[in-house]
């Protein structure tokens, strides 16, 4: 392989790899969790699994190694009968944190579009209705 060949690096490598991803998990929650209308979804929740869960599920979003072995997207939301404004404040909180860790426009619309991909797969919605 020359030089010229050599592949790009990923999202993951740009951004700095696991220790940027869990430094942008933990200002991400900070966000989530001051939300009045988001906390209660947290509730029960074991916080120091989800934010390992988190980064593990950014990661793989970003390009780095897929170590995720958690439960499916709809699995873990669609109980939580999450309404699409919800989704949409926890996509802005997403969105405020990478921007002001200073993560590239580029990554941060690559997100952007895994949120959109996603969104069926967390937000409540009725069965048997197509997007």
């Amino acid at each position: 392989m020359t030089v010229t060949e050599k592949t790009a690096p990923s999202h993951y490598e740009r951004i700095g790899g696991a220790s940027s991803v869990k430094a942008a998990v933990a200002l991400f929650y900070d966000k989530v969790l001051a939300d009045p209308e988001l906390v209660g979804y947290f509730a029960e929740t074991n916080m120091a699994e989800q934010r390992r869960h988190m980064a593990l599920m950014l990661t793989v979003v970003l390009g780095g190694p897929n170590e995720y072995t958690g439960r499916e997207l709809a699995e873990a939301h669609q109980p939580l009968n999450i309404p699409v404004e919800h989704y949409a404040k926890v996509g802005l909180h997403l969105t405020a944190t990478l921007t002001e860790l200073g993560v590239p426009g580029d990554i941060i619309g690559d997100v952007q579009v895994v949120l959109e991909k996603v969104q069926d797969q967390v937000v409540a919605h009725g069965r048997g209705t197509g997007s």
